[in-house]
């Protein structure tokens, strides 16, 4: 019975490692408000540059060609369940921050990025490390997961709409998007609900 439990420590470990290196890479799209702030068109092309990049290496990677570097980390990231399939979350990623930033205008398209890499980053990762009460039909997705995704949108909107109650909305909005058990869809749709919402309130 003792060896069970050790073995189950282990694999919750790893899975913990994994996720702090997968959000890791994740929460690193929250440069694109920033770059887009020095140059839009630049940044829209790297990041097309990026997705098509990606998606080339991971279909190298799955008829064992692997890319340097790039294969290695996807694989190390890489949920287990992802591991011998083609790893879609950076492509939803990088998809959700351009839809961000060609759909609407400065700050609702940064308010957008920042709660899909803080938002969601940190909701998975907390959720994962101490997550003990699963929420039904989401996934799996925890009670204080989402309340992080709350908490974090909550701080940064109010650094962006600067009015407690369109923060709040904006949060709410975030956490409940972020909650549909929809996989790595929820990286483009939470980023173009936040932004769509974050622009009307802003008119």
């Amino acid at each position: 019975m003792s060896s069970i439990v050790y073995l189950k420590s282990m694999i919750d470990k790893g899975e913990i490692s994994t996720e702090i290196l997968r959000k890791s890479i994740h929460m690193l799209i929250a440069l694109v408000p920033l770059l887009a702030g020095l140059n839009l068109q630049l940044t829209l092309v790297m990041l097309a540059a990026g997705v098509l990049f990606y998606t080339w290496s991971e279909v190298q990677r799955l008829h064992g060609r692997p890319v340097f570097l790039i294969s290695t980390i996807t694989t190390h990231a890489a949920r287990v369940r992802d591991r011998d399939r083609f790893v879609l979350g950076p492509i939803t990623l990088g998809l959700g921050a351009m839809l961000a930033l060609f759909l609407y205008p400065q700050p609702a398209a940064a308010m957008a990025v920042y709660a899909l890499a803080f938002g969601d980053g940190l909701a998975a990762l907390v959720g994962k490390m101490f997550g003990r009460i699963s929420i039904p039909h989401t996934g799996g997705k925890t009670i204080i997961g989402s309340l992080a995704c709350f908490a974090t949108v909550l701080a940064l909107a109010l650094g962006i709409v600067h009015e407690p109650r369109e923060a709040v909305l904006i949060a709410l909005a975030a956490t409940g998007l972020e909650l549909f058990p929809t996989k790595d869809m929820d990286n483009i749709i939470l980023p173009v609900g936040v932004g769509l919402l974050t622009m009307l309130l802003m008119l």
